[in-house]
């Protein structure tokens, strides 16, 4: 059923369409306002942190879509239950007062729109507060200054926090900047990338979190700090380069990672890159990609029927929440949303929507471990070596598979046996012939060069795996060389298809070919290691892109005690392209593979590896 309060049709051509689509995200959400206690209440689940804090986030969150209005010249419609709401959550006297914080508060996190908020539009905010008020305020986001928070992209917070400060005239804490700013360099990896803490993964939380952020801070703090926000362009605009290649051409993002119930967030950094004027791209490329992801995501069923947006991914799909995911935490997607503060006749609103520029075909970024892949209307991605250290739930899933796509996303576990419920699309799944299915998660070292990512990973500590991933043309190629002390059954999945309407399956002896009129998915065995063709249907809303049970072409065998070398090839996309004949051939000798296909070669040396 779709929402009757949101244009799901809107063009999103122009400035007034993106004003329109704001205040209709915003006042779908305004019924359910408690306008007696200042609260907003959205749903009956909740977070690791309450209900309580759950509201207050919610309300907080709506705050990226109301300050971008604000600073465009634009009220919105229930402005002055935002402004009461703010007065009492930062009164200590009054009754829906926000609290005090503690350590690893969840309340600092959403403290940062409240540092944009009085950085871009305190003009119209503090005009309704009185001294008092406004003290009360200031009070409250001081909390963030020095409490403790984890050692990530949490940084950022109290430096908005500050910058906040510093633009509406309130005292700031410089000591603070220097503080937060010191404790993320120390995992700025090089070439505009930045892992999300020491050893942590580099996701999406490094466009959406540090450079969105960062530029935000080089837009407005470049008069007091000029070397610092220099800094912060040139790592911004490095990275604008790699990170163009994890969108497609019809404005969809490779979903990869935690957090992807934020939907639109993922192109967040491209509005800062508009807000900031970093010119790494033309005002014309950077308006396609963000317009073109918004329209991508209004075909999506998003929405909850009162035009709510619901915590999952392509649908409403509590099960690949993470335990921080609330009712109100997708809004924080409304950080896109931050190219309203700029006006009619900026360069971004003026020029003319352009397509994405011209890329290669296979873009290698070693600082992620990650290889993009331009086929044909299917962007994939070949991935090693990210692990969730905190082990948020489906890490495995969201980190750890072979292969993302835009096209076919990728399943979550229902559970750990059988191979259903295992997740085991773009995965190499093991059992100890019980049917309880594990693959890989962390990786005791990764390498990526020459187009090629290495993974050595111990699903038991007695089986060592070296994993080679590359692409030949538009196929995946795996490489396992597997030492085993024990008796295993093995099953290798390529991508996952709709099972609506059920593709048509041929399996036999190293083949499994899934095909419907629009899409094909499969997965061959080059090497002489005998594995049979099978197909896997996952239980439903278990794919992140459709609700439907999933199809997955496997590969399944039995392996011995001693070493084996798997050779898979996958390919994945539109039927009509799909030419087994062209499939790579996998020519074996000691201690090399040489990948053929056509005039294409590759060759990999197993043994440096040992």
């Amino acid at each position: 059923m779709q929402p009757e309060n949101i244009t799901l049709n809107n063009p999103l051509k122009n400035r007034g369409d993106l004003h329109k689509l704001v205040n209709e995200l915003l006042n779908a959400v305004s019924p359910f306002f408690k306008k007696e206690t200042s609260r907003v209440d959205l749903a009956n689940f909740t977070a690791h942190y309450g209900q309580q804090i759950a509201n207050m986030e919610t309300f907080s969150r709506l705050l990226w879509g109301v300050t971008p209005l604000l600073a465009g010249g634009y009220e919105p419609e229930q402005f002055s239950f935002y402004i009461q709401a703010i007065k009492n959550g930062t009164n200590p006297e009054h009754a829906d007062y926000w609290g005090e914080v503690e350590p690893y508060d969840q309340r600092i996190v959403e403290m940062a729109a409240y540092g944009l908020l009085l950085a871009v539009a305190h003009e119209p905010l503090l005009a309704h507060f009185n001294e008092q008020e406004k003290h009360h305020l200031w009070q409250w986001l001081k909390q963030s200054e020095n409490q403790a928070i984890p050692d990530n992209n949490w940084h950022f917070f109290p430096i908005l926090v500050q910058v906040g400060f510093h633009q509406s005239g309130m005292p700031n804490n410089a000591d603070a900047l220097e503080k937060h700013f010191d404790a993320m360099e120390a995992y700025y990896l090089g070439d505009g990338w930045y892992s999300d803490g020491p050893g942590r993964p580099r996701d999406y939380y490094i466009s959406m979190g540090f450079h969105f952020y960062g530029l935000i801070y080089a837009k407005l703090m470049a008069d007091v700090d000029p070397a610092r926000c220099n800094k912060l362009r040139q790592r911004a605009a490095q990275f604008a380069t790699d990170f163009i290649h994890f969108f497609a051409d019809d404005g969809s993002a490779i979903p990869f990672g935690r957090s992807l119930t934020y939907r639109f967030a993922q192109a967040a950094f491209w509005s800062a890159a508009a807000f900031a004027g970093l010119e790494v791209y033309s005002p014309g490329v950077v308006k396609g990609i963000v317009l073109r992801h918004l329209r991508w995501w209004l075909e999506q069923p998003l929405f909850d029927r009162d035009g709510v947006i619901s915590v999952g991914y392509s649908y409403p799909n509590l099960i690949m929440a993470e335990d921080y995911n609330a009712p109100g935490s997708p809004y924080w997607g409304l950080k896109t949303m931050l190219v309203l503060a700029l006006g009619e006749q900026d360069d971004f609103w003026q020029a003319e929507e352009l397509p994405l520029p011209a890329r290669e075909t296979h873009h290698s970024i070693a600082h992620a471990s990650q290889i993009l892949v331009h086929q044909p209307d299917h962007l994939w991605m070949l991935t090693s070596g990210q692990l969730e250290l905190n082990n948020f739930v489906n890490t495995e899933a969201k980190y750890c598979k072979f292969a993302y796509s835009t096209r076919y996303g990728f399943t979550i576990e229902r559970g750990r046996f059988g191979l259903n419920h295992a997740a085991p699309d773009s995965m190499l799944l093991l059992s100890e012939k019980d049917n309880y299915w594990r693959g890989r998660r962390d990786c005791q070292q990764v390498t990526t060069a020459d187009g090629v990512i290495f993974s050595r990973w111990q699903p038991w500590n007695d089986v060592t795996i070296d994993t080679w991933l590359l692409p030949l043309g538009d196929w995946q190629i795996r490489v396992h060389s597997l030492k085993t002390a024990r008796e295993l059954d093995c099953a290798e999945g390529g991508f996952s298809l709709t099972n609506r309407p059920l593709p048509h399956a041929q399996m036999a002896q190293a083949k499994s070919l899934l095909t419907t009129s629009t899409d094909t998915s499969a997965i061959y065995c080059l090497s002489p290691q005998p594995r049979n063709g099978e197909q896997v249907l996952t239980p439903p809303n278990s794919n992140l892109l459709f609700a439907e049970r999933a199809a997955v072409p496997l590969l399944k065998g039995a392996l011995n005690i001693g070493t084996h070398l798997l050779i898979s090839a996958v390919w994945a996309g539109d039927t009509q392209a799909f030419d087994a004949q062209t499939r790579p051939q996998a020519i074996i000798s000691e201690g090399v593979v040489r990948l053929v296909m056509g005039h294409q070669e590759k060759q990999l040396i197993l043994e440096t590896h040992q």
